[in-house]
């Protein structure tokens, strides 16, 4: 495995973990009681923690980022897919994530809740308990609403309200957003310059 030091943050990895050496932790990541982290995933606290629960295993090349506003949380026993894709969302008990999902920031997904291959969980969206997002599917809101991926002006009804750029870069919603929103993003990512390379353990 890879360890960064972060913003003067070290991951701490359990003694029961198991973490694969192609695997990157980076910053204040820590990963609990006999969880798996596989080949090429990413675990980055960009700005706030990352917690990974006793029993998860997350997949090969997955991605998890917690952020200044949202940290990222999986509680126990946790799966979570290949390729799936998570920033700043808090996953309860037991939830399932497949393959190729993707959950946004301040999302909570409850316990025992599935998001199923290629599903979307939304920024700021609440699943409930016991709850699936069908394949490909989109879950929007909170109560979360789910919509199939072809629905756009359904999903963009609930999403708009959300406000994506305002909510994660804090740039309102008018005209060409991206010049903004790309200095600000990139502003904070380069906070990464200043990373310590802890070696490969």
């Amino acid at each position: 495995m890879t360890l960064v030091e972060h913003a003067g943050h070290r991951p701490t990895v359990d003694p029961s973990a198991y973490v694969a050496p192609t695997a990157t932790l980076c910053g204040d990541v820590r990963i609990g009681p006999d969880a798996r982290i596989l080949f090429g995933a990413v675990l980055t606290a960009d700005g706030g923690p990352v917690e990974i629960g006793a029993g998860c295993i997350v997949m090969e090349n997955a991605v998890l980022r917690g952020t200044r506003q949202d940290p990222l949380r999986l509680g126990r026993h946790v799966l979570v897919g290949p390729l799936a894709y998570l920033t700043g969302c808090t996953v309860d008990d037991d939830a399932f994530l497949a393959t190729g999902c993707r959950v946004f920031n301040g999302a909570r997904i409850g316990a025992r809740a599935e998001v199923r291959v290629n599903a979307v969980v939304h920024l700021r969206t609440v699943l409930a308990p016991d709850a699936t997002v069908p394949i490909g599917w989109v879950a929007v809101g909170d109560p979360a609403r789910l919509f199939p991926p072809g629905d756009h002006d359904g999903i963009w009804a609930v999403q708009e309200g959300l406000d994506f750029p305002g909510y994660v870069f804090g740039v309102p919603r008018s005209g060409n957003i991206m010049p903004e929103v790309s200095r600000r993003y990139g502003r904070a990512l380069g906070r990464h310059r200043d990373d310590r390379l802890l070696g490969d353990q």
